[in-house]
């Protein structure tokens, strides 16, 4: 089947998938985790063949990691799938209700973006998360994983496919696509795709989005940040820092650079470099944090990197703004942290940085559409459109306007017959 074949199925699909009940989703949902489950062995072992093959391919270290989908994982999506079963179904709910007059009532109501176009590498579970997300919330779905995971993609896919569709869902809703060639195809297909999610670097994002004229979701960079404030609690200062750069070091948010006040920085970076350097993660600094600790120089180009690696750079700020400034200027928008005992220097850092997340006093690792109780993430968008941050079902959902009369003409209200009231219901809509 060609991608304008698959296109057009999905395209099919999604015009019956944006109608189901709650009670159909569900099912496929539950259909699916356990097919995963059931199938956990086949999945294994399609996984292994594409680790071993990238590995004599040298695959770089961190999509490797990603690359990985041992049981551990596997259990992990599939209790993010079952948890979707027990979340509000995101479709059809009245967002505004406005009578423009008696008898003349408008409601907005949430409905699905249709046909979605989601591009990523190496990561198999993401394939899972994105299937149930699109699943719950009515949307159809084009999928492009990386060739390093083709067997595990292709054997997911299949699962997911024949369980939902047995248990209800359209024929064609999920589509796999395989070629580059493939998604060069894809961005011209505006009569089917209503939306293009890509996640990966800044420049493959950049790329789409000037090869393509469907909406672009962003899902790039994570160089996210962490300032320690001279007033910080220095006993969390370590665990914070520790599990936000090595509990799972090739995720988007983790931290790549820690910003230290100055007048903190010699009572905590002799600390953190032994508990880091303990976690094999090796250390890059300015010449200020150099004279404090025996590390290797940083570069004006770790400021700006996503390492989602063993690797951490260390700058030392003379103040709250320095930090802020240099936030805004090298940070990918994704998530940063502020470590400090001031309620007031916390707000003024999560006003000012320019981040689809701010945290305070916690792991830049909580960024997580899972942990935010989404149930799962399409991704973390760093664009600045209708979805940002971790980006759950209500991001799969735009709305439309119902307008429900009793006989009204325009001409009664423009010859002065009838007066809008245009007052606010608190009914949701009834069709």
């Amino acid at each position: 089947m060609t991608i304008l074949e698959r296109a057009k199925e999905a395209r099919k699909a999604s015009f019956t998938l944006a109608t189901l009940s709650s009670e159909i989703k569900n099912r496929a949902l539950e259909a699916m985790a356990s097919a995963l489950e059931s199938n956990k062995d086949d999945i294994i072992r399609a996984n292994q063949e594409d680790y071993e093959r990238s590995v004599k391919e040298n695959l770089a270290g961190p999509l490797l990691k990603r690359l990985k989908f041992d049981s551990e994982k596997i259990s992990q999506v599939i209790e993010g799938v079952r948890s979707l079963i027990s979340m509000p179904d995101p479709v059809g709910e009245t967002l505004m209700a406005t009578q423009l007059e008696p008898g003349l009532e408008l409601y907005r109501i949430s409905c699905p973006i249709g046909v979605t176009g989601i591009i990523f590498e190496s990561r198999p579970d993401a394939l899972v998360q994105i299937s149930s997300l699109c699943l719950k919330s009515g949307n159809a779905l084009l999928l492009k994983g990386g060739s390093e995971a083709s067997e595990t993609n292709r054997i997911l896919t299949r699962i997911i496919n024949e369980s939902t569709v047995a248990a209800g869902l359209p024929y064609g809703w999920i589509q796999l696509v395989q070629t580059r060639d493939d998604v060069n195809e894809m961005f011209s297909m505006n009569e089917y795709i209503d939306l293009l999610i890509p996640r990966g670097s800044n420049a493959f994002v950049k790329y789409i989005m000037e090869h393509s004229s469907i909406p672009v979701l962003g899902h790039s960079d994570g160089i996210c940040h962490i300032y320690i404030h001279e007033d910080a609690d220095t006993a969390m200062v370590i665990p914070i820092v520790v599990d936000s750069k090595t509990q799972y070091v090739a995720a988007c948010n983790t931290v790549e650079t820690l910003l230290v006040h100055q007048d903190i920085a010699s009572r905590v970076l002799p600390g953190l470099k032994k508990a880091l350097e303990e976690q094999k993660v090796d250390l890059v600094g300015c010449d200020r944090c150099r004279e404090i600790i025996d590390i290797v120089p940083a570069t004006e180009i770790d400021w700006a990197t996503e390492y989602v690696d063993y690797k951490l750079s260390i700058k030392i700020v003379n103040s709250l703004d320095e930090a802020i400034e240099h936030i805004n200027y090298y940070g990918s928008g994704h998530t940063d942290a502020i470590l400090t005992e001031a309620k007031k220097t916390a707000s003024v850092f999560m006003s000012r940085v320019d981040a689809s997340s701010v945290l305070w006093n916690c792991s830049t690792r909580f960024s997580d559409g899972f942990r935010y109780g989404f149930g799962a993430e399409i991704g973390i968008s760093t664009s600045k459109i209708h979805a940002r941050g971790p980006v759950g079902m209500e991001g799969l959902m735009i709305y439309k306007y119902k307008l429900l009369g009793s006989g009204q003409l325009v001409s009664q209200f423009s010859s002065g017959e009838k007066k809008f009231t245009h007052e606010s219901l608190d009914d949701k809509c009834p069709l």
